[in-house]
């Protein structure tokens, strides 16, 4: 008999309901009405609540499947507890969505929900625009074989109107952090914190380190940027974030920003979509369109936004008298670290860069390779880039012009540089 878990469940269930027997599959899928499957089918499908990204199946009393407090020893922000009986409680407020629990579960008793299957009567009606956006960090994942014009053709063989590349947007976010660095750091102690990328890093400092910020750069960030210039040009539109991280479900429910982004799928989740409906990648003819810059497309590994940011400075400010000097840290204790020093007053830099996963977003959750292979990937598509900074890029000087932006100084002033900004 065929063990179900979780991700079983999900692939059945894309295919059925591309197939339209969805209803039947569930039927099959659980024909006795255990609970914990229906749980399972529950956040497989899309179910639960609003705003909870990571849930609790079912009671957890460890067995030799699973150690007895990996979950809990594997947040470090004590998120995780056990009760009296031994079973695991999840302290939402405290939770940043990053997923390492749903990684060490192996249990299916932590899973992370799945957003993807009620869009899919929206991809097969074709009566709304229905865009992915993916991240920087999807070049490589798929294959090396995989283009990023078969990957855009395999995008819309699933039904997607359009795949448009984050890297564009982060090559925009990069305009506005240079600028706004310029007019922040005026004399040595000053700093930044960007805030443009990790929801993690983004996290851990308004609820951990809040007294910094003051700080942080006013960015939204790349995913951000994107879902909300696409639906400035199509109102109708409905925009799907593809990338590395279980957080950015979370991001995408923040009421600040809920408007740029309707559903976020990981590429783990792409990956089972793709095989669930008979669709590789690497025998997609090619459709490439995007022509992001090199510094939009190197935010997928760390050290990408400190380099974007600094080569951007240099550029469209070349006489600064004090330059960009950053420092960054990878991984939730690294992380901790530095801002903890920064808070204490021990400023070794600038430009502070923080990334929630190791390697950054080619470390995340759900990534299909190796983070030292996908930094590599990164690196090269960087240098293919035609233009080395968004200043450099006619391209997104255009695409500025056609949401609104004239000149790139408009990305900090006026009504229509709201868009773009982090409310505190």
């Amino acid at each position: 008999m065929e063990t179900l878990t979780y991700e079983k469940i999900f692939g059945r269930l894309v295919k059925s309901a591309y197939e339209g027997n969805m209803a039947e599959e569930i039927k099959r899928l659980n024909p006795h009405n255990d609970e914990r499957i229906s749980n399972l089918i529950k956040y497989a499908s899309g179910g639960g609540a609003e705003v909870k990204v990571v849930f609790k199946v079912s009671d957890c009393k460890a067995d030799d499947r699973c150690e007895a407090d990996k979950c809990q020893v594997a947040c470090l922000f004590d998120a995780i507890e056990r009760d009296a009986e031994g079973n695991v409680i999840i302290k939402s407020d405290e939770c940043l969505d990053c997923g390492d629990c749903v990684k060490l579960c192996n249990c299916d008793t932590l899973v992370d929900k799945k957003e993807f299957i009620p869009l899919i009567e929206v991809l097969k009606d074709r009566t709304v625009p229905v865009y992915a956006i993916v991240a920087p960090a999807f070049v490589g994942q798929f294959g090396a074989d995989v283009t990023p014009g078969k990957f855009r053709a395999a995008l819309k063989r699933l039904g997607f109107y359009g795949m448009i590349e984050v890297a564009l947007f982060a090559d925009i976010i990069t305009l506005k952090e240079a600028l706004e660095f310029d007019i922040l750091v005026q004399k040595e102690g000053d700093f930044v914190l960007t805030s443009c990328c990790c929801p993690m890093w983004w996290g851990m400092i308004k609820k951990v380190y809040s007294q910094l910020v003051p700080h942080i750069s006013p960015s939204v960030s790349p995913m951000v940027a994107c879902g909300r210039s696409i639906k400035a040009l199509h109102p109708d539109a409905k925009v799907v974030f593809v990338g590395p991280c279980i957080a950015k479900k979370a991001e995408a429910k923040e009421p600040e920003v809920k408007d740029a982004v309707d559903v976020v799928i990981t590429f783990q989740e792409l990956k089972q979509i793709f095989e669930a409906v008979g669709i590789n990648p690497s025998d997609m003819p090619e459709d490439e369109r995007d022509r992001s810059s090199r510094a939009g497309r190197i935010y997928a590994r760390t050290g990408g936004v400190s380099k974007a940011v600094a080569d951007t400075l240099a550029r469209i400010r070349p006489e600064r008298k004090i330059p960009l000097k950053a420092i960054q840290a990878d991984g939730v204790p690294a992380c901790k670290k530095m801002l903890q020093e920064a808070l204490e007053g021990k400023i070794e830099a600038n430009f502070y860069e923080g990334m929630g996963c190791v390697g950054g977003c080619v470390g995340g959750p759900k990534v299909l390779i190796d983070p030292r292979e996908g930094a590599d990937f990164v690196n090269q598509y960087g240098e293919e880039a035609l233009s080395p900074t968004p200043a450099d890029n006619e391209y997104v000087l255009e695409l500025l012009k056609r949401i609104g932006f004239a000149k790139i100084d408009q990305l900090l002033e006026g009504e229509k540089s709201q868009m773009f900004k982090r409310k505190f």
